[in-house]
């Protein structure tokens, strides 16, 4: 289901998303694979700290590149870098090790990847706007 600017202006939706620094990189994770993992560790005969990463980094510019893609639109005609939204003092590059996490959990797999996470938000929110 795909949605076009005059369905989102109906709906009374933005028609520009306003962000700041799009080459920062993340982490993204689902929080269901996290939730998973926090489950796991408690049954860890002994506790200790973890640290739950999926250890891939994606740029916020991926992040749009994929949802606008997603929706047949182009993320240069509705993203506008806006200069209050950049961090003066942001770490632009942010990618978790959870090697401690997984030497311990021999089973654990993430079920999500980066791109089945943004479907999985992007149905929701198509659903929840009936678009």
């Amino acid at each position: 289901m795909k949605t076009s600017i005059r369905q989102e202006n109906e709906k009374g939706l933005a028609q520009n998303l306003f962000l700041g620094n799009l080459d920062s990189t993340r982490d993204w994770g689902h929080s269901k694979d996290y939730v998973r993992a926090m489950q796991m560790m408690l049954q860890f005969d002994r506790p200790d700290d973890f640290v739950f990463a999926t250890g891939q980094s994606h740029s916020v510019r991926e992040l749009c590149e994929y949802v606008f893609k997603y929706l047949d639109l182009n993320y240069y005609d509705h993203v506008v870098v806006d200069q209050q939204y950049i961090r003066p003092l942001e770490l632009s590059h942010l990618k978790g090790d959870a090697t401690k996490f997984l030497s311990k959990a021999n089973e654990f797999e993430f079920e999500y990847t980066f791109e089945t996470m943004l479907n999985e938000i992007i149905e929701y929110w198509m659903e929840k706007i009936n678009v």
